[in-house]
């Protein structure tokens, strides 16, 4: 971090210069050239393909096949028999952790 030299503030470092600062240099504008400094032209121009540029297609594919038809009440009820099981394990882990902590709070205890 540089910081400013001399008496003044530390805010006077980022404050713009004043009209009559002849401290600051005023230099135009770098003019764009089509060979940069840095010796990098830039990519070269596209050329559009020439037409017909793409294999020829012989074969077709197939149309998609219908799907089979849904039973969206099936669906439902074996949605809630799986989330019936899935709360059933939950408790079942639940209880199982409640019984080991009481076991260990038990033990610390006696």
């Amino acid at each position: 971090m540089t910081t400013p030299s001399g008496g003044s503030t530390p805010d006077d470092y980022w404050r713009r210069p004043g009209p009559g600062d002849e401290s600051v240099t005023h230099q135009p504008p770098a003019t764009s050239t089509n060979t940069p400094a840095s010796g990098y032209a830039g990519p070269p121009p596209s050329v559009p393909p020439p037409t017909g540029w793409r294999p020829p297609v012989h074969l077709q594919p197939a149309p998609p096949r219908r799907l089979p038809p849904q039973d969206m009440a099936a669906l439902d009820v074996a949605e809630q028999r799986s989330q019936r099981v899935t709360y059933g394990f939950g408790v079942a882990a639940a209880v199982v952790l409640v019984v080991v902590v009481c076991l260990l709070c038990s033990r610390i205890i006696f």
